[in-house]
């Protein structure tokens, strides 16, 4: 490729060389949509390069140099997606940071990686940001997308985007070589982010990865699925996950395609049927979220709906999956599956915005098989894939056809997966990270001297060579009578019915399974409503003697499952009680990413834990909680606590 007028040729082994290559090679077309007032707007190839080169002089005329650290905080923005290629043009390091953490949890990361310039999308960032300026002595600018309401902000380190921009394009017509230099001096072997981790189990820490990796990730991935740059993308998930990293900058950036940036994170369905995604790409949590909205929706619906809804869905179970798969099936089911679709599952897939979609991913969480299979006896394609901060989300990969319910596929491809002695799933490739940053201890601790890095994961090969995912090393234990206890299958299949939002499960050590269930507020509230169950809130809702009876038929049906698996039939739920409150973030009982922090939750909650092995029928508890605008207040609730019925093991 060429870099411009009199550069050299380079190999594409940066992401702004892949940038400028992409400018060349399909300047005009559409290389990221923002919806905005409603309206698309677009922005080309050419136009995205031309920005970020000017982007990037502006940040060079505030100081910001080679090996400098930017921090970007706020929702997905094509000029914050910019400022992450403006950083690298410099060879400096974006650190994206969650944009829905509160500006204590902010300080730690822009501590640790001297943080020097923020790029941030709103106010709301700016006045984080303003909030802790003192307790960050090295941040010296903070730049700003969307200048609403900052209007009235004199302080003199404040600047608009726009107005570094400007300067940056005055700057570039003054030096027209200077950005074509800076990014010759790129190495592939240099790190071009920081991906902060979730922190599930103490302080968070900054993974560095190189440029090599994430392209090299990037490129496995689109070759494994034959993405091209006819792929329509919404970017939706947190800057910060490595997991969009991976889909709305790498891939992208390597294939060619075009992002979509929703307008709010309210409007994302609305926003996803009018773009019509050809790969999506979501947590478990919003596949879940989504079913239980199709449920609510169907309870709602009329009687004869609910009835064409229910046969074709079981059609659709007994069959769908096989049909995607390729596999026979009867001329009988081929039939009630067409008749399906015109009737359910096309109209169905549109209004969730997936009628167009090629292949839809999930990962992050392991996902409960009966929610898989519903996606795909839909002839929804989805698969599932395994990979951490790490390696750059990429460690296995299921190909189309070969699709097993229980496994995440196998190693991708250059990637290497052996299991160690204990059962911990370890990983070599390259797309394994550089280092923590400035932590060469904890690397030290994740790859070992043959170059494989320690996931915490457990889990087995099965006879095919497919990985399968049992929990993380640290919370697989043993029930007292020596059969083994993965809390987190257990709490997937909880959470697969519509009214469970969540689910925390305990046994190590003792004689039966408890768990801690939290309802979900929308599908409970309607299921409420419907019967005329009046609720003041949350806390009064999850009390109700009818919604634990309700949760009771759930946990109930999960235990007749356990029994019929040998594996886990000994580890069916005894008791349970619903939470007073949800399990939040901002009360640290879950991550970021929304997944559970088991051992600060059974601390927190320790005299509830007691309460359900004691064999008590009430606990009376109260907890402080977190509100959004960062007052204190405290929650109190006499908690019910419910034996369930358990199941014979199965022959």
């Amino acid at each position: 490729m060429t870099l411009g007028s009199g550069a050299v040729s380079a190999p594409l082994d940066t992401f702004p060389r892949l940038l400028m290559h992409h400018a060349q090679v399909r300047g005009a077309r559409p290389a990221v949509r923002e919806k905005d007032l409603g309206i698309w707007q677009s922005r080309t190839w050419a136009q995205v390069a031309r920005e970020t080169s000017a982007f990037a002089s502006g940040l060079a005329q505030l100081g910001f140099k080679r090996g400098d650290r930017l921090a970007i905080i706020g929702d997905n923005r094509p000029r914050l997606y910019g400022a992450m290629l403006a950083a690298q043009m410099l060879g400096g390091i974006p650190v994206p940071l969650y944009q829905d953490a509160v500006a204590a949890e902010m300080i730690f990361a822009l501590q640790d990686s001297g943080i020097g310039i923020a790029v941030v999308e709103d106010q709301e960032q700016v006045d984080k940001l303003l909030e802790v300026k003192e307790q960050c002595p090295l941040l010296q600018h903070i730049v700003y997308d969307d200048p609403r309401g900052l209007s009235h902000y004199t302080q003199p380190f404040l600047h608009g985007l726009d107005e570094v921009i400007a300067a940056g394009t005055i700057h570039n017509q003054n030096q027209p070589d200077f950005i074509q230099q800076e990014i010759a001096l790129g190495r592939p072997d240099d790190t071009s982010v920081i991906l902060y981790t979730s922190g599930t189990t103490g302080k968070p820490k900054g993974v560095c990865q190189t440029h090599h990796a994430f392209i090299s990730a990037a490129r496995g991935g689109c070759g494994f699925d034959g993405m091209t740059e006819a792929e329509e993308v919404l970017s939706y998930l947190p800057m910060a996950w490595v997991g969009d990293h991976l889909f709305s900058f790498a891939q992208a950036l390597v294939a060619g395609f075009t992002i979509n940036c929703p307008e709010s994170g309210d409007t994302v369905m609305t926003d996803m049927r009018e773009i019509g995604p050809t790969c999506y790409f979501a947590p478990p949590r919003v596949y879940e979220n989504l079913l239980t909205q199709v449920m609510v929706r169907m309870e709602d619906a009329g009687a004869i709906m609910r009835g064409l809804f229910g046969y074709f869905m079981g059609v659709a179970k007994r069959c769908g999956a096989e049909i995607l798969d390729g596999k026979p099936v009867g001329l009988k089911d081929r039939l009630l599956y067409a008749l399906g679709e015109i009737l359910i599952y096309g109209p169905l897939k549109n209004v969730l915005g997936m009628s167009r979609i090629r292949v839809a991913y999930t990962a992050g969480a392991a996902i409960g098989p009966d929610l898989f299979r519903f996606y795909r006896s839909m002839g929804i394609n989805l698969k599932q894939f395994y990979g951490q901060t790490e390696t750059c989300a990429y460690v296995c990969l299921q190909a189309d056809s070969r699709i097993k319910l229980d496994s995440v596929g196998q190693p991708a491809p250059q990637v290497e997966v052996k299991i160690a002695d204990n059962g911990e799933i370890l990983v070599r490739g390259p797309m394994l990270l550089k280092e923590y940053y400035l932590r060469p201890e904890a690397t030290a601790e994740s790859v070992d001297g043959e170059g494989f890095f320690h996931t915490g994961d457990a889990g087995f090969l099965d006879h095919d060579g497919d990985l399968r995912i049992i929990d993380r090393v640290k919370d697989v234990g043993k029930m007292a009578g020596g059969a083994v206890f993965a809390p987190n299958y257990i709490e997937n299949k909880l959470k697969f019915f519509p009214h469970v939002k969540e689910a925390v499960c305990f046994g190590h050590g003792r004689d039966s399974v408890c768990a801690f269930i939290n309802i979900d507020m929308s599908s409970v509230g309607n299921w409420a409503e419907r019967r005329n169950l009046s609720y003041a809130g949350y806390t009064d809702l999850a009390g109700k003697a009818e919604v634990y009876a309700l949760i009771q038929e759930c946990v109930e049906q999960v235990n007749a499952d356990l029994a019929r698996e040998p594996l886990v039939a000994d580890t069916q739920v005894h008791r349970f009680l619903v939470l007073h409150k949800e399990l939040d973030p901002d009360d640290d009982e879950l991550t970021r990413t929304r997944k559970v922090r088991r051992g600060f939750i059974a601390e927190k909650y320790a005299v509830l834990i007691e309460a359900l092995y004691a064999g008590r029928s009430t606990q009376h508890i109260e907890t402080e909680v977190k509100f959004e605008d960062g007052r204190r207040g405290m929650v109190a609730a006499d908690l019910v606590i419910r034996d369930v019925k358990v199941f014979p093991r199965a022959a």
